[in-house]
């Protein structure tokens, strides 16, 4: 077994943790909506295929960064992926591309943190996006350890919220489940949006890291984290689906199950919001933090402010609201997805052997996670009916 140096170790929990932390977010409470305008039953094969094909790119990426002792994207692009004379540019470029994308989706979370405080406590907006920075922030400043632990415990702390939003949906009065066709478009947002929740493809090298290389282990992780989120997706969805029945509207799931359950449930909404943002804001800081450390060679706590401090100016300038960042976001996920296949295919042909694939990473393997991108990106832009 091939031992891979790290900053700190992590347990299996913690690793599998960061998978869940990275995926929790806006896109799971989105899916009740695209699900309502689908049958209840399509939603169960498409999780089904969202969760393997997801799981092939895990692997795929855990492998990559494994051939590349434990480096990130782009390190393993500049070694696998870029070649001849732009060489240089070529990495640059992607390292700002990935840089930018990151920091106004983390300032994205600020934001809607500090919509939370807003609603929950009247505080100022400006004022919420500091406090929740500092917060947050200083989790990511004592490095991957604290991150893992902190996961662990938010993750945690959010089944039980999940669970205890079910029990008060069995107990209320429920609706029947949607079993209409209304268009393809609209199975093709489903699987869209199904793929977002449950990518951490970012996350996946502090696993093969944090795990020292442990193919056995990091294969679990990966499986186990992906899976928590998967089982996640279907009770919140099903969840709503019953509680908030034909009311389910683009606002989330937790607007709507307050509607419908009363407002005692605005509060366990606001601690998941909460819980969901912070383990999605700590897991993507880490990511860019190890980036740029490794691209500048920067010591580790200026390559921490540099990967998070950015993301708060812009949330109080309100870059984060534009609609473009949204367009940006996808290019970049895109390119960066298929990127990654490719210099995996070389990769695992220059190592001759595949420590944690096996046959899931062969070429049919390989064409189906890029199709499958590129469908999930189609998703994105196709309208709902």
């Amino acid at each position: 077994m091939k031992k891979i140096r790290s900053e700190a170790n992590l347990t299996f929990m913690e690793a599998t943790s960061i998978i869940v932390g990275h995926g929790v977010g806006s896109g799971i409470l989105s899916v009740p909506f695209l699900a309502s305008r689908n049958d209840w039953r399509d939603l169960l094969w498409i999780v089904a295929l969202a969760y393997t094909i997801n799981l092939f790119m895990h692997y795929m990426i855990a492998e990559l960064s494994y051939n590349n002792d434990g480096a990130q994207f782009i390190k393993c692009f500049e070694r696998e992926l870029f070649v001849g004379r732009f060489k240089k540019i070529a990495t640059w470029t992607a390292f700002a591309l990935l840089g930018v994308s990151v920091i106004l989706n983390v300032s994205g979370f600020i934001a809607g943190a500090a919509a939370v405080f807003k609603a929950w406590f009247g505080m100022p907006t400006w004022l919420g996006m500091i406090v929740y920075y500092a917060l947050a922030a200083s989790v990511v400043n004592f490095g991957m350890k604290l991150v893992g632990i902190c996961e662990k415990i938010s993750v945690g702390s959010m089944v039980l919220v999940i669970g205890i939003l079910l029990i008060a949906t069995l107990l209320s009065e429920m609706s029947p489940l949607p079993t209409a066709f209304i268009a393809n478009t609209n199975l093709l947002a489903l699987y869209s949006m199904i793929s977002f929740s449950l990518s951490a493809v970012m996350s996946v090298p502090q696993v093969v890291k944090g795990l020292g290389g442990d193919e056995k282990r990091i294969r679990g992780a990966i499986a186990a984290g992906t899976g928590i989120n998967t089982g996640l997706i279907l009770v919140i969805t099903f969840m709503t689906l019953l509680g908030a029945g034909k009311s389910i509207s683009e606002d989330g799931a937790q607007v709507d199950l307050s509607a419908h359950l009363g407002g005692w449930v605005s509060i366990v909404g606001y601690i998941f919001s909460l819980l969901a943002l912070s383990t999605s804001f700590w897991a993507n800081t880490l990511n860019l933090r190890d980036i740029v450390q490794e691209q500048t060679k920067w010591e580790v706590r200026k390559s921490w402010l540099i990967s998070s401090l950015p993301c708060l100016l812009i949330a109080l300038l309100g870059v984060s609201s534009f609609v473009g960042f949204t367009r940006l976001a996808s290019v970049v996920q895109v390119l960066t997805g298929v990127g990654i296949i490719i210099s995996y295919n070389r990769s695992r042909r220059r190592e001759g052997v595949s420590k944690i694939c096996g046959f899931c990473g062969t070429l049919p393997f390989q064409i189906l996670v890029v199709l499958s991108t590129l469908i999930a990106t189609a998703g994105a832009l196709a309208p709902v009916k």
